[in-house]
Formats: C-alpha cells, structure tokens, sequence
C-alpha cells in the first residue's frame, strides 16, 4: 500500500470513526459486535481503496456498516432458530422476526422450511451466481456497489442474478406446491 493510500484511509478513519461508531452502536446489542463491524468496515475500506477511489466515502462507510449490521443480525437469527429445533424454549427474537401476524408453530414450521430450501437451493448455484443474489437480494447491496468491488461489469451481475432467479423459482416451486397440497 503506497503512503498516499495509507494517508488516506488514516484521515478517513479520523473523519468519521467516531461517528460510525456511535451509528453502529444504536444499531447492535453490545460495544464488542459493534467494534466488530466497525473493524470489518475499516478492513473492507482498506481492499476497496487498494483496487479503485471511492466517490462519496462518507455514505458507503454507512452502507456498509448498515449491511454488515443486518449480517450479524441475520447470524442470530439463523442460530435462534437452530435453538428452537434443538427443543429449547423460543426466544421472543423469533416472534419479532416472524413474516406473518400468526404465530402459531405450523406457520414457525414452515417459515423455518421456507428458509431451509431457499438455503439448499442457493447452495446448488455456482458461486458466482449466489454470491451476487445474496448480495442484491438479501443484503440490498446495489450492483453498481457490487461491481465497484468484485471488478465484474453491472450487465454480467444482473445475468447471474438471473440465472440464479431462475433456479431458485424452479426448485422452491416444488417446495410451494407441497405446501398448497396439504
């Protein structure tokens, strides 16, 4: 790293430190997720400078705290449900997350089978492809931001996307139909 880009994200980090700090804190449970996401912003800012400049540094260190906040967000929530099938009590977290105003355990049930096919049929796609539909998709990155740090052009982002779409519909449609029979 040249002493230019080293200078660089130095100043950053005593821009907005503070601030980002704070943001993120209001958003988490506890000071060590939050210095958690804070270092993983800084770490992100550090490969994103190395590779090509960012325009407005201020609103993408937010975006990225914000996504990295609903990806921890989300590995509570995948780990509260692995809880819930190991037959210990439902935490109220669950309750909050539910999609549906009815709580009862058949819709929980299929809510977690929902998720669980969705998972295994993202694992089946190539890499590529479930990294971008991730991305766009469950962390609401835009593909202009994505294709600022995976180099790859927007057109070929939305393609995989595509084609990820396409065998996600295929496979879940199965899984929609089982449930339409019962």
């Amino acid at each position: 790293m040249t002493s230019e880009k080293h200078g660089k994200i130095t100043a950053t980090i005593a821009s907005y430190g503070k601030g980002l700090l704070g943001f993120i804190r209001k958003r988490v449970r506890n000071d060590a997720d939050a210095e958690d996401i804070l270092q993983d912003v800084w770490y992100r800012l550090s490969a994103v400078i190395n590779s090509h400049p960012v325009e407005q540094v201020g609103g993408w260190l937010y975006r990225v705290a914000t996504n990295r906040i609903i990806d921890k967000q989300r590995k509570k929530t995948e780990s509260s449900w692995e809880r819930t099938t190991s037959d210990q009590p439902e935490s109220a977290e669950l309750e909050s997350l539910s999609a549906t105003a009815d709580s009862n355990p058949e819709t929980q049930y299929q809510e977690r089978m929902v998720w669980e096919r969705l998972y295994r049929a993202l694992d089946e796609l190539p890499a590529a492809q479930r990294d971008v539909f991730v991305w766009h998709e469950l962390e609401s990155i835009p593909f202009a931001e994505i294709a600022a740090f995976t180099g790859e052009p927007v057109g070929k982002l939305v393609s995989r996307k595509r084609y990820a779409v396409l065998h996600l519909r295929k496979r879940l449609k199965i899984f929609y139909d089982e449930l339409i029979e019962k």
